[in-house]
């Protein structure tokens, strides 16, 4: 469930290059990565670089951690100390001035982690899943009834819900302890937030053990698609079915005694509908065996990536841990969705992108969108840059699974340049999803967002 990226040109819709102008979308005191030094707005850059200057070093009346005692340190945290204030000021000069991936470097060299916290936490995060494996199939492999049935179920975990990059279910996690403050998190609690993450992890398996069945996909993870592999088929069908269901007894047994139980089923349940409801948007605009490019319009690439990877990816596991802090208010969440869905989006145009021009050894699987008829962010801007002739090229070669139709379709997106124009997209977004957080997170953790932003900007799987 994907989708891929890429654009520039002179189009002025909201994908097309003038809409990625950043004169023409962004505030004059956001200034993008690749803004020239003679522009206006690089002057208030170096402005704010001196300021950085200023606060990077982490100046002398910054008082040493030894000096605080049991006093709050200086952080992002929600309703954290006021020394915070100084690290909120670095992260924004920072990121206002300089490309995502120098301030990446500079936050780590600085002693701020928080954006490397994904790395960190990781293998904790790995460790905790032979324990959800034992609460989901221990009980009942007591009843000689369902014996077999519980060892195929470990077999569909096993292969299904490891392999992958991790991030949505480690963004449970992370979110959690930015929101709350540590001595405030216990034990059952980082352990209840550990299975939350893990349950996102499974409903997305659960999706792409059926979407690759739906799409004929061959790979997932560097691994044979589920159902491609011998004696499985089309059992896999049944096999996602146990992946969802997992999900919910997995809430049960870990959070049912938790004021904010309620709140996670339906987000989960909520979310689940919201994905389904994008994968039939994604399935009735390519039906198989007729190629209408007519359907491939911005406005509907843009409702199925918001149904089919926004919610999920990034608006599930973010309300999930504010739920878990005790933040359920309507405002926090709708600031929180309105970010993390600009997010989702760009997330899913680099995937498209990815698709065909990624690195299969390092995408871990063989992209088929072409092949599929998709409405993918290439073939959408494909279409708003093409002539008569070569959009008459791509009726002739789109939704065909020949290898050479395939190439002519690539070789068409390379002629109109469309790599650069993914390339132009990527750093115009960066600039306007800091511009973005910045409006809308004045009650949550900037560094929340910005963390998701640095992730996966430049990403290459």
């Amino acid at each position: 469930m994907a989708v891929a990226p890429r654009g520039s040109g002179s189009n002025s819709s909201p994908l097309g290059a003038s809409s990625l102008d950043p004169s023409s979308r962004l505030p004059c005191s956001v200034p993008p990565p690749y803004a020239t030094p003679s522009s206006p707005m690089m002057r208030l850059s170096r402005w704010l670089r001196s300021v950085g200057v200023f606060l990077l070093p982490a100046p002398c009346w910054v008082p040493p951690e030894r000096w605080l005692g049991p006093l709050p340190r200086p952080s992002l945290m929600y309703r954290g100390s006021v020394l915070g204030a100084w690290h909120s000021a670095r992260c924004w000069c920072q990121a206002w001035t300089e490309e995502p991936r120098t301030l990446y470097s500079s936050l780590r060299m600085n002693g701020d982690h928080k954006l490397d916290v994904y790395d960190r936490e990781k293998q904790n995060f790995l460790q905790h899943f032979p324990q959800i494996v034992k609460v989901l199939t221990e009980d009942d492999t007591k009843c000689p009834d369902t014996g077999d049935a519980v060892a195929r179920l470990r077999e569909v975990l096993e292969y299904n819900a490891i392999g992958g990059k991790y991030q949505r279910g480690l963004t449970v996690l992370v979110t959690l302890q930015a929101l709350v403050e540590p001595k405030k998190l216990d034990a059952d609690s980082l352990q209840r937030a550990l299975t939350v993450g893990w349950c996102v992890e499974l409903l997305q398996a659960f999706f792409l053990v059926a979407d690759d069945i739906m799409d004929a996909a061959l790979t997932r993870r560097g691994k044979t698609c589920w159902y491609q592999k011998p004696g499985i088929g089309l059992d896999a069908v049944n096999d996602a079915f146990l992946l969802e269901a997992c999900v919910y007894r997995l809430l049960k047994f870990y959070c049912r005694e938790q004021p904010y139980y309620l709140n996670l089923i339906e987000l989960f349940l909520q979310t689940s509908y919201q994905t389904e409801i994008g994968q039939t948007l994604d399935l009735i605009t390519a039906p198989q065996g007729n190629v209408d490019l007519g359907r491939f319009t911005e406005k509907r690439y843009k409702s199925i990536v918001r149904y089919k990877a926004a919610f999920y990816t990034f608006y599930l596991p973010v309300a999930a841990a504010m739920y878990m802090a005790g933040i359920d208010g309507e405002e926090e969440h709708s600031s929180a969705k309105k970010i993390l869905l600009e997010i989702g989006e760009f997330f899913q145009i680099q995937d498209d992108y990815l698709d065909l021009f990624g690195d299969p050894s390092v995408t871990g699987k063989i992209g088929t969108d072409i092949q599929d008829n998709k409405c993918s962010w290439l073939v959408v801007q494909c279409l708003l840059r093409a002539s008569p002739e070569q959009r008459q090229i791509l009726q002739e070669n789109y939704g065909q699974k020949e290898a050479e139709k395939v190439a002519r379709v690539k070789l068409l997106y390379e002629d109109l340049d469309l790599p650069a124009v993914f390339e132009q997209y990527e750093k115009a977004s960066y600039s306007r999803l800091v511009a973005l957080i910045e409006q809308c997170a004045p009650t949550l953790p900037a560094a929340i967002f910005l963390g998701l932003v640095h992730k996966i900007y430049k990403r290459k799987k």
